[in-house]
């Protein structure tokens, strides 16, 4: 980890396993002043230092952080009551952070530091959060598996030998880990769900636009989401909280009844290619949520769904990059361009990008076809979509997150699901259909395979319906007993 110091204060015996706070547990602790936001910070850099080798953060400034620690004891001993006051929270490494490096994962920006937050940092600091650290993160947040040349790969805390997911893999990682009981991450056809389901966390996509992300960098403005990863779904309320002002009166506890709650499920969509231990375990869980009184409602989205999702939404990604980094460049003064940014990059990712994101690319898409996947694929699929939503009156769409565990480190490139060997590109066939309309998603873990690596579950909920999103899943982990605890 680069800028590490070795100072820091006695760890006292109630930060014996502080690793275990949740982050509205750790802020409430903090409130109540049983423990002080300087023991718990120091106790939380003496496991980083600890954990060191799985690669999950970038950049640590040890005496920042205390510093910063030791403010927020002063704010509270003088009155302030801030809903995050003196926990410290990971940040994704592509998110623009005040004093502190913001490399996006590239080496030529291994030493820029912004003079401005982005707008979720400046948000999570407001309510009196820390930036512990900045994550690791796939070079410019492309790709899936955690894999970063410059700044090495992120490690999956249940297994060394294989990804975290990506791209934001650092804050998966960290969170799984017990480095940080929450971390800012960022999703645009499933960079926060992906890690989040091999990690076995919670990872939260709000519905597109519903949080801020000025000050992240884009890959796509029509797909890009700013998100969260913890370890229980009551954090991510926490969290969406701040980021939307929204009262807490607007998540109702309903305990853990999903009594008359209807929930569908694709099996010819979502269970297609997937790992029969994958399928097996979401049959499972969708058995255990009907004897909890849900009503289970099986729904078909058409034999040309995925293709119509992957061929929209891999255009629209690929089309946007290059104007979206550009203007993030000049609009944010930071000192490269994107022609630098593109000689840069590893050999296998300047490839890609030569391929599908430069206007002149063999698989570049057209701006006719980019007009087609907006004006037309789109709608369609949110048509599709509703004939879950509204026809059936579903209340989200159940899916395994992901079609498979956590692949092994030295196979990444290609991986192995249902006995074939398909690109790691296929890692995000589940998530990608919610990014392709901006739908709210949230992966919760449902347990281990017989390996020990975890499997997520994905919900995916109407349009701005995120709050009522939050509620069902905080139910539907109640009712499995399957909330994450730190590594």
């Amino acid at each position: 980890m680069d800028d590490m110091t070795t100072a820091s204060p006695r760890i006292s015996r109630e930060t014996t396993d502080v690793e275990s706070l949740g982050l509205a547990t750790a802020a409430a602790a903090v409130r109540n002043g049983d423990i002080t936001s300087e023991a718990y910070t120091a106790a939380l850099l003496q496991r980083a230092r600890a954990l060191a080798e799985l690669n999950a953060f970038i950049t640590i400034d040890e005496a920042a952080v205390l510093a910063a620690a030791r403010d927020a004891d002063k704010s509270r001993a003088a009155g302030l009551a801030a809903p995050l006051l003196g926990v410290p929270l990971g940040v994704k490494d592509s998110y623009l952070t005040k004093g502190l490096p913001t490399s996006l994962g590239v080496e030529g920006l291994a030493h820029f530091v912004p003079r401005e937050d982005a707008d979720a940092v400046r948000a999570i600091k407001g309510a009196g959060a820390l930036v512990f650290g900045k994550n690791n993160l796939v070079e410019m947040s492309y790709g899936l598996t955690g894999h970063n040349a410059r700044y090495g790969q992120v490690k999956n805390p249940h297994a060394p030998d294989r990804v975290s997911g990506g791209s934001s893999s650092g804050s998966a990682a960290s969170v799984a880990a017990g480095l940080v009981p929450a971390s800012l991450g960022g999703d645009t056809v499933g960079s926060i769900r992906v890690p989040a389901s091999f990690c076995g966390v919670v990872g939260f996509k709000p519905t597109t636009g519903r949080w801020p992300r000025d000050g992240v960098a884009p890959i796509s403005h029509t797909l890009d989401t700013t998100g969260v990863f913890a370890r229980i779904v009551e954090d991510c309320i926490l969290v969406d909280q701040v980021m939307t002002g929204e009262l807490a009166a607007a998540f109702t506890d309903g305990g853990n009844s999903l009594k008359g709650a209807r929930l569908a499920f694709a099996p010819r969509q979502f269970l297609d290619l997937v790992d029969s231990e994958i399928e097996t375990r979401f049959r499972e869980v969708v058995r255990r949520l009907q004897d909890a009184g849900a009503e289970i409602v099986e729904i078909d989205l058409g034999d040309d769904f995925n293709s119509l999702v992957q061929t929209a939404t891999w255009g629209i990604f690929a089309h946007e990059t290059m104007g979206a980094i550009s203007k993030f460049l000049r609009r944010h003064d930071i000192p490269t361009t994107f022609e630098a940014i593109y000689e840069g990059l590893k050999p296998q990712l300047r490839q890609a990008w030569g391929h599908i994101v430069l206007p002149g690319g063999a698989g570049a898409t057209s701006a006719e076809a980019y007009q087609t996947a907006l004006d037309v694929s789109r709608p369609e699929i949110q048509r599709r979509f509703d004939t879950a939503f509204v026809a059936q009156g579903a209340l989200v769409i159940l899916q395994p997150t992901t079609p498979c565990t956590a692949p092994l480190i030295e196979e990444q490139a290609t991986v192995h699901i249902a006995g074939q060997e398909v690109s790691y590109l296929a890692l995000a066939n589940h998530t990608v259909s919610a990014s392709s309309v901006g739908l709210p998603g949230i992966s919760l873990p449902v347990g281990l395979s017989r390996a020990g690596l975890p499997i997520g579950l994905e919900l995916d909920a109407p349009l701005g319906s995120d709050r009522r999103l939050l509620n069902l899943a905080r139910s539907i982990e109640g009712i499995l007993g399957t909330k994450s605890s730190a590594i």
